[in-house]
């Protein structure tokens, strides 16, 4: 089973979305068969390269209110980040741009770094408040996630993978989501939002039913049983 999931650093449902996945994929019999995917998407594509305002300034300006509305909103996140075990500091993070972020994502060996990588940028933005977009952090934890600081250095002088984050962006679109977190099961099932955990345990053992169907018997305990011939002779 392929589970592709498209998501952003800087949103606070993605981080939740992704813990209670991570809760329904625990329990699920199959889960050692099940690949993980994860996919770009640009939350706030306006955002700006370098830190100018909190996530409180921010939100109390493009929702009304000024800061102190922001905040409250930033509140509300926090306490239900907390239900999940997730202990934001949402309040000291800061509106920045995510673009270098997915294009060192896309840097990554394989999917499981990739993986390891986005729970580590994940951590640092919201439970430390940290600007995963100034280069030097972002390179630190990368590094801390198991890649190359030489190549991570390289992918941010340059534009490379900005094609890929792209093409994620595009199918993301072409599936018909307009927000994350947005999961993606074997290309059939979509799952729009950081739904229940329970929500996600009856997709996954949905889809993998559908995949991997019964095979139903015909005539089983009717009493008209077919003659058969096994090991030990026919019947």
């Amino acid at each position: 089973m392929r589970i592709e999931i498209w998501s952003d650093i800087v949103c606070p449902w993605c981080y939740i979305g992704k813990r209670r996945f991570e809760t329904a994929l625990a329990g699920f019999e199959h889960r050692d068969e099940v690949e993980v995917v994860w996919r770009s998407f640009q939350l706030d594509p306006g955002a700006p390269a370098v830190a100018a305002e909190s996530i409180a300034e921010h939100l109390g300006r493009k929702y009304g209110g000024g800061p102190e509305a922001g905040q409250k909103m930033v509140d509300q996140m926090e306490a239900v980040a907390a239900e999940e075990g997730l202990v934001y500091r949402l309040g000291q993070a800061h509106r920045v741009g995510t673009a270098d972020v997915h294009r060192v994502l896309h840097a990554a060996a394989d999917h499981q770094q990739r993986g390891v990588l986005k729970e580590a940028l994940l951590a640092a933005y919201f439970l430390e408040a940290r600007n995963v977009a100034e280069h030097d952090v972002l390179t630190e934890i990368a590094v801390g996630a198991g890649l190359d600081e030489a190549r991570v250095r390289e992918v941010l002088a340059s534009s490379e993978y900005a094609d890929e984050v792209e093409a994620d962006i595009a199918q993301a679109g072409a599936y018909g989501a307009t927000g994350v977190p947005f999961f993606v099961i074997d290309s059939r099932y979509g799952i729009a939002g950081a739904q229940p955990a329970a929500t996600f345990a009856d997709a996954l053992d949905r889809a993998w039913s559908d995949s991997h169907p019964a095979v139903e018997m015909v005539g089983a305990g009717t009493g008209q049983d077919g003659a058969v011939c096994g090991p030990d002779g026919c019947s």
